[in-house]
């Protein structure tokens, strides 16, 4: 017997899906102009190198995210026209895809729903003038209201925040281009500082904050590609809205902080300085602007994490399930949990980077094809899960300076593990027989 959540499965028909322009791309390139993404990234990267070896290590990640990450799981969703949480029974089992990916994709949006609720209650206060610390009473009470709000509009009018999604996804890249060219002229100045300067740090550091930020959408690849009408669409979809938008929306503002530095406007790493810096109407409408554009994200971290509470746990309603994970993220907002970016991009990551590698290996393994749901729990993705999480989670074990440099990108070792692991697991006959989907009409 199937679980409900794969006996009721429906492939998306043809005649829903649309070229690659008008959903996959848009989609993706959204994700990477969210100030989330490129705000800190700086610190560990332009830091410690120049900002050509950061740029290298934009485009290098970009590539990895497009054919490890994002490929797999696209292509499977665009040859059944079944969404990651079907999909992923073949790599997990039928009992095991409750957990993995259902659950803990649901989980990690609770996070990201903090961090968007984080970043936008921030800059709503900054461009107000008022004390913008997590912690405090205008911070707190910023953040309640905006969490619940937008937790409100993503369990129940989800489709008019889609509707408006690409022009509020036009704000971030303007405002990246104003503050682009209002520091270009520093760029030839900017000098890596002496005490900190190793470019093999800076370009791991980048590959581990680009993968690590993207794992969870790379992932969700499979519920892009149910929209896809052909491989084409899957791989031009996924050149333009993460190849190309990863170097565009990391370049960008890495560019104008190195900009920043050498014309003296601003020396600190933080985006949101160099948006202090230029100052005047201009500057306070960019901190408004950029919380209007994190609309989108937090409405849509909402829909996912009460799509798979409801999916997998259908007994408890779509709204209430909804918005007790927005309180949940709203807590983590408001602490100041979810201002540490890095450290969240990093266990992301290790969460979803050996999912995406064992999904890889399995996908591979059984001729490029969805091999359909397996029986009870496939041992053989879950111990790839462990393995790779292990490998994924070393930069935050007690081990020395010297060591920690060297295990980064630890994200990308640990989709490495999950992939091999799983592979010669399933050599070893450790996968389950498959079941036979239900047929539909």
């Amino acid at each position: 017997m199937l679980p409900d959540y794969l006996a009721k499965a429906a492939p998306n028909p043809m005649g829903k899906r649309a070229p690659w322009y008008a959903n996959t791309a848009p989609s993706y390139a959204g994700i990477f102009l969210w100030i989330a993404f490129y705000r800190l990234m700086a610190g560990d990267t332009l830091a410690h190198g120049s900002l050509a070896v950061c740029l290298a290590g934009l485009a290098a990640a970009g590539l990895l995210c497009y054919c490890l990450y994002y490929l797999v799981p696209a292509m499977l969703g665009m040859k059944t026209g079944f969404p990651l949480y079907v999909v992923g029974s073949s790599t997990f089992g039928a009992q095991g895809g409750y957990l993995m990916p259902g659950l803990l994709m649901g989980l990690l949006q609770i996070g990201w729903f903090a961090v968007a609720t984080s970043v936008a209650s921030e800059f709503i206060l900054k461009g107000l003038g008022m004390n913008s610390q997590p912690g405090g009473a205008p911070f707190i009470a910023t953040g309640i209201i905006w969490g619940c709000l937008m937790a409100w509009v993503g369990a129940k009018g989800i489709r008019y925040v889609a509707k408006v999604s690409l022009l509020l996804n036009a704000i971030p890249l303007l405002m990246l281009l104003i503050v682009f060219f209002q520091t270009a002229g520093g760029i030839g100045r900017y000098h890596v500082p002496a005490d900190r300067d190793n470019p093999f740090v800076a370009f791991t550091m980048t590959l581990a904050i680009v993968i690590g930020f993207f794992a969870t959408a790379g992932a969700a690849g499979a519920d892009f590609g149910i929209n896809a009408r052909n491989a084409k669409d899957v791989r031009w979809g996924g050149l333009v809205g993460i190849a190309l938008a990863v170097l565009v929306a990391g370049g960008l503002p890495l560019a104008a902080i190195a900009g920043a530095h050498g014309s003296g406007l601003s020396q600190g790493f933080d985006y949101a300085d160099v948006i202090h810096s230029i100052g005047g109407a201009i500057g306070t409408a960019m901190f408004f602007l950029f919380a209007i554009a994190s609309i989108p994200p937090t409405c849509f971290c909402a829909f996912i994490a009460g799509n798979s509470f409801a999916t997998m746990i259908p007994g408890v309603p779509r709204v209430t399930s909804t918005m007790a994970g927005a309180a949940v993220g709203i807590v983590l907002a408001v602490t100041g949990v979810a201002a540490n970016l890095i450290l969240f991009f990093n266990i992301v990551g290790a969460s979803f980077g050996p999912i995406c590698g064992a999904m890889a290996a399995d996908y591979l393994l059984s001729g490029k094809r969805w091999a359909g749901p397996r029986a009870g729990i496939n041992f053989a993705g879950y111990v790839a899960w462990a393995a790779g999480f292990v490998v994924g989670i070393l930069p935050f074990l007690p081990l020395s300076a010297e060591v920690k440099t060297y295990v980064q990108p630890a994200v990308l070792y640990s989709f490495l593990t999950g992939f091999v692991v799983y592979a010669l697991l399933a050599k070893a006959g450790l996968q389950p027989k498959v079941v036979e989907m239900p047929k539909v009409g």
